[in-house]
């Protein structure tokens, strides 16, 4: 799978990791930055670059890391398209792309560790989203919301 990843200065080790352990599992890796350790960088910059290579069709999911992760998840909500959410469990990191086609997921560097990181990354790329009619309902109203236009 092609992924975007990316994270700050809090992220930056654990990014590091990621990729690597990505890359080793056979998946295309676009490494958006940080590309070295700044500690007055900031993380919506990342989170903007993960979510732009998705939307642009480059990457299919992304992946961002900031000290919380709670930024990160912030920030690329806010970019019409993206649905992120912050994960440090496989059962949502997994349900969160297939009730609601999640893809983007943001973890806390300073949260978890990279053998955990690993698992929930694995639930979140190895989910697709459930084509039933609930689902469907429930995303399609989302996006609705997402446009200003309101139930």
């Amino acid at each position: 799978m092609k992924v975007a990843v990316g994270a700050d200065h809090a992220g930056f080790d654990l990014k590091g990791e990621i990729v690597s352990w990505l890359q080793s599992q056979g998946h295309q890796v676009s490494d958006v930055g940080a590309h070295t350790m700044d500690p007055n960088d900031d993380y919506p910059d990342f989170a903007l670059a993960v979510a732009d290579s998705v939307l642009a069709g480059n990457t299919e999911r992304g992946i961002v890391v900031c000290g919380s992760g709670v930024g990160a998840s912030i920030t690329a909500n806010k970019v019409k398209g993206i649905r992120a959410c912050l994960c440090h469990d496989s059962y949502t990191a997994r349900q969160g792309v297939e009730h609601d086609s999640m893809n983007v997921i943001c973890i806390g560097g300073r949260v978890i560790g990279i053998e955990l990181t690993k698992v929930v990354i694995e639930a979140f790329l190895g989910a697709s989203f459930i084509k039933e009619e609930r689902f469907q309902r429930r995303l399609n109203k989302l996006i609705r919301v997402e446009h200003n236009e309101l139930p």
